[in-house]
């Protein structure tokens, strides 16, 4: 299978799409998942999964900070490595009576801790990792959702969302800071974004924040009761007394009572949860660009050129 793999840290050009071993013998062909497709595998297409686990193959995944970190900075699993933390696809083999050959699934794998990486063409996870796929999404559209949406999910649970009146989040058209927006809406707290560029208010406006700047001086100071940074911005100044104040980011955290950082964990449950508002019409998710996974350079260097309003996603 192809899997997309690095041998040592550095640019878009240590990237290399290579064939790899499969995660699991296989015993006949498996079905051609390329383009998205809801027909089930035939005979003989599968292979072994262990106990409590899925071999999925991947239709779409997106990139995201960690994937360009992981490849850029000396951190990880030993390499080779291949690389990828978000995965859309279909179950080709299962021994988890919840997840059947041919279901449409997402899942969020932890790599940089792990290994366990998803740019590949087959992927065998623990079944803990899986929800199955809005039904609502296209899986090229579903892909950009798991690590940022649980980052998402997990950061505003931090902040005690049912005690705060009033939120801000700092690189809200970002793909967790959206997210960010539009849940602690559903949540009823009121939402405040900083953006990076004047271009980009009315895109977190329309996620449903109240107030949306792209000046950090702008801010009022002590207005909040609640910060969820997603960009390494100091915005300390805007907190008020006794609020809460979490990052996802990898700057260091100003000095601050309150501030904390929130480290992202596994959770098909998160998974589950979003995906039940995305199918109820309560959360959106937003594609920038498609790249085949044979321009996953060209991927890269679109991603960390910055400036999108929505993911980078790579098809298989």
């Amino acid at each position: 299978m192809r899997a997309v793999r690095i041998d040592a840290h550095g640019g878009p050009e240590v990237l290399t799409v290579r064939e790899i071993a499969d995660p699991e013998p296989e015993s006949g062909p498996t079905p051609d998942a390329s383009a998205e497709s809801d027909a089930e595998p035939g005979p003989g297409a599968e292979p072994g999964p262990g106990a409590g686990e899925v071999l999925v193959r991947t239709v779409a995944s997106s990139l995201n900070p960690v994937d360009w970190k992981t490849r850029a900075w000396d951190v990880g699993p030993a390499l080779p490595a291949t690389l990828g933390w978000d995965l859309a696809g279909i179950v080709v083999a299962s021994s988890a009576p919840q997840f059947a050959v041919g279901d449409r699934v997402i899942a969020m794998s932890a790599q940089i801790a792990t290994g366990l990486g998803t740019w590949a063409e087959l992927v065998r996870l623990p079944v803990r990792l899986l929800a199955h796929a809005p039904k609502t999404l296209t899986l090229a559209e579903a892909a950009t959702l798991p690590l940022a949406g649980t980052t998402a999910v997990q950061a505003l649970a931090a902040l005690r969302l049912e005690s705060r009146t009033r939120l801000l989040v700092t690189g809200a058209a970002g793909a967790v800071g959206g997210l960010a927006v539009q849940l602690a809406r559903q949540a009823g707290v009121s939402v405040d974004g900083l953006v990076s560029r004047p271009e980009h208010v009315e895109v977190v406006r329309e996620f449903g924040a109240s107030t949306v700047t792209y000046s950090v001086a702008e801010l009022p100071q002590g207005a909040y009761d609640a910060v969820l940074d997603t960009a390494g911005v100091d915005v300390s100044r805007a907190l008020g007394d006794g609020g809460s104040y979490i990052s996802v980011s990898d700057a260091p955290l100003p000095d601050a009572p309150g501030a904390a950082k929130s480290y992202v964990q596994e959770s098909g449950k998160d998974l589950t949860e979003l995906v039940g508002l995305v199918d109820a019409g309560r959360l959106k998710v937003r594609v920038a660009a498609h790249y085949p996974l044979s321009e996953v350079r060209a991927a890269h260097e679109r991603f960390e050129a910055g400036g999108l309003s929505g993911k980078v996603v790579l098809l298989f």
